[in-house]
């Protein structure tokens, strides 16, 4: 029985994150620095773009009746920072994600976002999904914040999942950004 037949329902070590992630199906890519992401519960993803909302969205009660607003993109400088301003913020991670069926993920901004006036809202990683993933980004603090490209924002918790089912996340945003 390998590892990943066999996960623990509590959170995950760093030392099964680095075996999952080391394996030949990758838990995580694209990473900037595994041994700086890698944390003693869970992984930090980083910032790979950052992106203002343009127009309204609309959440029905069939993906037939969703409507995303447009996005445009903002710039970083020349040395990799930008500027943000109080308000809300799509924002795109550098690291792809692809779960097994035995395994799930939670994600929570890092504390230092929290003590500088910003946090992220994140949504449930099912079992399954594989992708860049994306996240609102809150900046309250009034007098705005400055980031750093690829600065580590949100920590990942994986949590292996009881009784998997034959089939994982199958929904729109399998496979997002991830062509790059």
């Amino acid at each position: 029985m390998s590892q990943i037949d066999f996960l623990p329902q509590g959170a995950l070590s760093s030392a099964t994150l680095r075996s999952l992630i080391e394996s030949a199906k990758p838990l995580i890519r694209e990473f900037v620095d595994l041994d700086s992401q890698l944390q003693p519960n869970g992984f930090d993803l980083t910032l790979e773009s950052v992106q203002s909302h343009r127009g309204a969205g609309v959440v029905g009660r069939s993906n037939a009746d969703r409507v995303l607003p447009d996005l445009e993109s903002l710039n970083f400088d020349a040395d990799g920072w930008i500027d943000l301003q109080p308000g809300i913020y799509h924002i795109t991670y550098n690291e792809v994600v692809a779960l097994p069926l035995n395994l799930m993920a939670l994600g929570r901004p890092r504390s230092t976002l929290n003590r500088i006036g910003i946090t992220i809202h994140t949504a449930v990683w099912d079992a399954g999904y594989e992708g860049r993933s994306t996240s609102l980004l809150s900046v309250m603090n009034p007098d705005g914040v400055q980031l750093q490209r690829g600065a580590r924002v949100m920590q990942l918790v994986f949590f292996g999942v009881t009784n998997p089912g034959p089939a994982g996340y199958a929904g729109v945003y399998q496979g997002e950004n991830c062509e790059r």
